[in-house]
Parts: C-alpha cells; structure tokens; sequence
C-alpha cells in the first residue's frame, strides 16, 4: 500500500490547480507549471484538498501512485516558495562572476566556462565563491545545479572543484614519499 500515495494534498491560499483530463496546470505567486499525468492515475479536488487515485493494485500503478503524488507536491510547493540549491567553488583562482543571464566561471581551464541560464532558472552570486540555482521546478533546479557542477566536480586530493553546499567531500592521501 502506498502510503505517499494516498496522502492528501492540501493546496494553500494563493494557489490555483486546474485539472484537465491528464494535465494538470498549477499557478501561483512564483509562476505557472505544468505536467502531463499518465492515464491510469486520476485526481480528485475537493475544495483545497486533491487526492492522487489509482485504479487497482498493479505494481505499475502502485509505483506511479506515489511519483504521481510527490510531483504534484513539489509543483505545489515550487510555485508558492520557489526551490534554491547552493554551489560552491573551492582552488586557487577559480571564482564566477554572473554576466546578464549566464554565469562566467574560471575554473582552472584554458578558457573560461560560461553557462547560459535555461528558461525558468536564476542564478545568484553573493560572492566569487558562491553560486545559488533559484527555480520553481524542483526538477529543473536539481537538473541545472547537477550541469554546473559538472562543469568542475571536486576531486578528492586537494578538494578543488564545484561541490554542493551541504556535500562533503571524502578526501584521500596522496602519494607518501621515502
């Protein structure tokens, strides 16, 4: 038995979700989003609470039950607060600096990296050192950050490279003279 699944979804002041058929559009103070649900699920609203149903107990629709139910949330969620995730840059020389929509990152290249924003994504640097990915769509702010961050990922002898904010990095020996 799905237990996310069956949760209800209480939709706060402020948000509106629009259910039609298999798509479902939720708007709010951040923005707009929409998703296409797949066919076996349904929604039911209720004043402001909407309910994810599946049909029967096949493990497809199980599984689809609680995905079904964790989007939507997240949707919810996105649109009311907005999503944020926090990149850090650590070596010697390597800095970014936000240019229009794009960020243009020294990363210990021949060249330097610039990133353009896709639709939807902000960024903000508060200094050198410091990227924060600011988005609705959860999924796309996780997407975006996962790109940057491979622009550079850290390695594990000096720790230089992109990591996340709140990743730790396991660091290993190098090699040990006579």
């Amino acid at each position: 038995m799905s237990r996310i699944g069956n949760k209800p979804i209480e939709v706060p002041e402020g948000v509106e979700v629009k259910i039609d058929g298999h798509k479902i559009t939720v708007k709010g103070p951040k923005g707009t989003l929409e998703r296409e649900i797949n066919k076996n699920i349904s929604l039911e609203m209720e004043g402001n609470i909407l309910k994810v149903i599946r049909p029967n107990d096949e493990p497809k629709n199980k599984s689809l039950h609680g995905l079904t139910r964790t989007l939507i949330n997240n949707m919810i969620i996105g649109v009311k607060h907005e999503y944020s995730k926090e990149l850090q840059i650590n070596g010697v020389g390597y800095r970014v600096q936000k240019q229009g929509n794009n960020l243009n990152m020294t990363l210990g290249y021949s060249h330097p990296v610039i990133f353009e924003a896709p639709k939807g994504i902000t960024f903000d640097v508060p200094n050198p050192n410091t990227i924060i990915v600011k988005g609705i769509d959860k999924e796309l702010v996780g997407q975006t950050a996962a790109v940057v961050r491979s622009k550079r990922p850290p390695e594990v002898y000096r720790g230089k490279g992109i990591k996340y904010a709140d990743e730790v990095i396991r660091r290993k020996e190098g090699k040990t003279g006579k």
